[in-house]
Formats: C-alpha cells, sequence, structure tokens
C-alpha cells in the first residue's frame, strides 16, 4: 500500500459523479498499478465485495493470490450503492419453493441468513469501521402490499423460524418515516445498513493483511484459460491456476459465454445537504434503511452527518448521465416533500447487474475459471458470501457453492442487439405498475 490520497469533491469517477461515499470516507488507501508478470495459485479480476471476499478467504487457506482492479478498489456497485444489509434473496422463499422445491429454497434461506452473519463477523473480525447499524423498514406503497408482506412475515416466521419480523400498519410505519407515500409494511430487525465503502475498503485491508497482492489501475485486457490461466494486464501477465471473474457489471470484453445472462442496469443515488439532527431524526426517528415495495425501488436512509441518502431511478443503458441529481429528485420529493427546499450536495449513478431469476449467478467454466455476479440489488451480503464460496469451491469444496451454481439462469431475451430495448421497456413497464 502507498500513501493515502484524497479525491477532489468534483472529481470524476468512471465518466459518472462523485459520490457522497467518495467524499465521506474514513480511510483512501491506494495500491499499486501492476508493474510486473506475475504468479499465483489464484488471479482475481475485480475489487468489489466478491473479489475483496474471495481473495481475503484465499489467502487465509493459504493460497497466493493477485487481485486487479481497473480503477479503484470498490470503484463498481459495490462503493457506490445503497448500503442495505438485507435479509433473504430478491426473489421470495414462497416462490423459491414453489420453483425449487422446499429443500432447495431451505438451503437458499440459510446461505442468506449466513451471508448477513459474514458480513457482520467480518466488520468484527477486523476493525471495519462502516457505520454498522441495525434495521430495515420495507415501506408497501399500496395496501396490497401490505398484505403480501404481513403473508410473508408470518411465512417466514412459520416455515424457517424468523422472528425478526414485525408488521406495520400505517400508522407504526409513519412512526418510523415520515411520509404519507406508504400504507404499511414490515420493520425488519434482523437486517442493517453500512457505509458500502468503507466497508470495501476495510475488506481489502483484511485481504492485503493476509498476503493478497492488490493492484489498482489494472484493466485486463486479455484472459486465456488453461493449464495455467494467463491474465493480460496491459504489458504485463499473471499466470494462474485458477481465475476468478468478479466484475459483475463491468465484464464487457472479458464476457466468456455468459453475458446472455447477466444484464447491467443503472442506478441513482443523491446525497441532500445536512438537514440538522432534529430534521433529520423527524424523518427517520430511529435511523433505520427504508425499501418501497415498488418495481422501479426506491430505497434511503441517514447519512452519519445528517444527509438523507436517497436511491431511486434505474436506466437500462451502458452510459451514466452526468448529473441524475434532477431524477433521483423527483423520486425524493414524492416520498418526502417537505424537503423540496433542500439543497443536493451529491448525486451519483452505479452500475449493478442483474438476472432474468433475480438470483445470484455463480458457477465455474472449463479451464479453471470461476465467476460470481448479478446479485440483483442483494449484493452487500450475497456478493460477500459468494466470494466466500468461490474461495471454498477453488479449495476443492463444492456442496455450498453448488447450491447456487445449479440455480437456473435463463437468458435475457432478445439476443445481444435486442435485449437492452427489451429491458428498457420492462423498466418502464413496471414504472407505469408502481403508478397503478
Amino acid at each position: 500500500m502507498v500513501a493515502q490520497q484524497s479525491a477532489g469533491r468534483y472529481a470524476q469517477h468512471d465518466g459518472a459523479a462523485p459520490t457522497w461515499y467518495e467524499a465521506s470516507a474514513r480511510t483512501n488507501p491506494t495500491w499499486p498499478a501492476l508493474d510486473g508478470d506475475k504468479r499465483a495459485d489464484v488471479c482475481l479480476i475485480g475489487g468489489g465485495y466478491t473479489g475483496l471476499s474471495c481473495a481475503l478467504h484465499l489467502a487465509e487457506r493459504g493460497f497466493r493470490t493477485v487481485l486487479l482492479e481497473a480503477r479503484r478498489i470498490g470503484n463498481g456497485a459495490s462503493g457506490r450503492n445503497g448500503g442495505q444489509l438485507g435479509s433473504g434473496h430478491r426473489r421470495d422463499q414462497p416462490t423459491l419453493e414453489r420453483e425449487l422445491g422446499a429443500e432447495r429454497a431451505r438451503l437458499l434461506w440459510s446461505l442468506a441468513e449466513e451471508a448477513k452473519a459474514l458480513v457482520r463477523a467480518l466488520i468484527a473480525r477486523h476493525g471495519i469501521d462502516c457505520d454498522l447499524k441495525p434495521g430495515i423498514a420495507i415501506a408497501a406503497h399500496r395496501p396490497r402490499y401490505a398484505h403480501a408482506l404481513a403473508r410473508e412475515a408470518e411465512h417466514l416466521r412459520a416455515r424457517y423460524g424468523y422472528d425478526a419480523l414485525d408488521v406495520l400498519d400505517r400508522t407504526a410505519l409513519r412512526a418510523e418515516v415520515a411520509s404519507e407515500d406508504f400504507c404499511g409494511g414490515l420493520m425488519d430487525r434482523g437486517a442493517g445498513h453500512l457505509h458500502p465503502l468503507d466497508f470495501a475498503r476495510g475488506l481489502a485491508r483484511a485481504a492485503a493483511d493476509a498476503g493478497v497482492d492488490i493492484r489498482e489501475g489494472a484493466p485486463v485486457t486479455g484472459l486465456a484459460t488453461g493449464t495455467p490461466s494467463r491474465v493480460s494486464a496491459g504489458p504485463h501477465t499473471v499466470t494462474a491456476d485458477a481465475v476468478v471473474l468478479a466484475c459483475n457489471g463491468y465484464l464487457d470484453a472479458l464476457d466468456p459465454g455468459f453475458g446472455r445472462r447477466v444484464m447491467p442496469i443503472n442506478n441513482f443515488i443523491l446525497a441532500t445537504a445536512p438537514l440538522g439532527e432534529a430534521r433529520a431524526r423527524a424523518l427517520i426517528p430511529n435511523d433505520v434503511a427504508v425499501v418501497d415495495t415498488r418495481f422501479v425501488v426506491n430505497y434511503f436512509r441517514l447519512s452519519r452527518d445528517g444527509r438523507l441518502l436517497f436511491g431511486g431511478g434505474e436506466t437500462a443503458s451502458t452510459r451514466l448521465p452526468a448529473d441524475p441529481g434532477p431524477l433521483v429528485r423527483r423520486c425524493m420529493l414524492r416520498i418526502f416533500p417537505q424537503l423540496a427546499d433542500i439543497g443536493i450536495d451529491h448525486a451519483w449513478g452505479g452500475t449493478l447487474a442483474i438476472t432474468r431469476s433475480r438470483m445470484p449467478s455463480i458457477g465455474r467454466l472449463e479451464g479453471g475459471l470461476y465467476y460470481g455476479q448479478g446479485y440483483s440489488g442483494h449484493g452487500v451480503a450475497l456478493a460477500t458470501l459468494g466470494g466466500g464460496l468461490i474461495a471454498e469451491a477453488v479449495s476443492g469444496t463444492l456442496e455450498r457453492f453448488d447450491v447456487f451454481a445449479r440455480l437456473p439462469q435463463p437468458p435475457f431475451p432478445g439476443g445481444k442487439l435486442l435485449r437492452w430495448p427489451t429491458l428498457a421497456l420492462a423498466l418502464a413497464y413496471g414504472a407505469l405498475r408502481d403508478r397503478l
């Protein structure tokens, strides 16, 4: 690790606006570029939660690991997301039971619970200062969703013994969120929220302390799998027995053939000007994170310096707008019209990846190539777990890894040219349905 370096408030980041997370991060370590050829047991491509967690777990098992990040650690979704440590998966348990059977659904629930526990354990074990706090309120924007959430809470309690969900009527939800937009919901006391970039950088520090060779500014330009595999980054090569692709929405030309099953989409967040303690706590009195039930979901929470961090809006595009602030502000004012007088200090976008099934895409291909991606909005917990499961698989233990690797992953319709407009139409339809 070399000396710390601060990022300017208006510094551009991958063509997008800078984030409040960058401005407020407790640490800002930098790592050297790849300056020569390397030999490793495992080469990891991507410096987000999947790659960092996998590298850390591999190093603790004694593997020689090199991690290559094209830009900065946490550059992608891992350092730019809403910071919610949610329960379960994007698909609810009754749906998974119908599609996969009760036994496989139970395994997936157990692994999702382990994912939250793993994040908390890593934070505690490595002293990662990332503002971890308890609680996520799930806010229903229509009565039918409030009823569905109540049924889901009862199902999870009865079938899985998960008793951390409290059903909230309109009045109880209003005591958690100062908005007339919602008619009820749930409080998930087993979930939580954190500063995502501080968590990513903390994982990087822990991985480096365990012996991982981290390289930033090392975009991979070529990948030849085999025995061994060769990863090219500019003029230099990393030769390794196994390679882990942990690029999520940034696969680009590295796609080894599964790109039709993973779709990058853009999501947007803003940070208001500081509200002051009284006004901030009036919005969210118990400092929980909130997510609503819309198809194009809104999610928000308070920052440690009394701002509202609000996420809303999605686009199916390979480009990020220079200023997503007006788009997200409209979403925010629909829920909090009382903030019309508050300025916006930061607004940014980020690229995540979804799958058609909305379940993680974790697996392996011939030639010692492993991958983890497509966490569909549940990446804080599931990407961290996914990295650990890939490390288990590289080590020869496949049982838990295969729970995800055997999930069906249908391709997006439309082929290479038409899948983007098809997804754009789906997002437009979902946004229309949210208003009905």
